[in-house]
């Protein structure tokens, strides 16, 4: 399989010759192998695994996303991926940068929904007066 992983802004990682992947999901880790039917899933922030014809299992630690599996070509687009350390390094990176950034994206949203709701309560008030 050809394994690519897409940031938003870059290609982090282009790899030939993978003979498996594992992901993780909301509802829990799953498999790929080359023959596999194509498919398309949801990534949850965590480890995605891959085993190469040339390497043992290579560790990417990525942000939440979505992972297509067409023909021989899978395709991972994530907001933010890191690589090249140990897999407990990696492990503590996912808890202290994705997860931490989702906290600060609810914070951010729960502000912005108290703001349209004191808009759309005052747009109320000047429309009925």
């Amino acid at each position: 399989m050809k394994l690519k992983v897409l940031l938003p802004f870059q290609v982090f990682a282009e790899i030939d010759g993978v003979k498996r992947i594992v992901a993780e999901t909301h509802q829990g880790s799953f498999g790929l192998l080359p023959n596999r039917l194509d498919c398309v899933a949801v990534l949850a922030a965590g480890i995605l695994t891959f085993e190469t014809e040339a390497a043992d299992e290579v560790y990417v630690a990525v942000d939440e996303g979505v992972l297509i599996k067409a023909g021989s070509n899978v395709l991972v687009s994530v907001r933010n991926a890191m690589g090249g350390m140990d897999l407990g390094q990696l492990r503590e990176a996912v808890e202290r940068e994705f997860v931490n950034l989702d906290e600060g994206e609810k914070q951010v949203r729960a502000v912005l929904a108290k703001l349209e709701s004191g808009f759309v309560r005052r747009f109320a008030e000047f429309h009925r007066g």
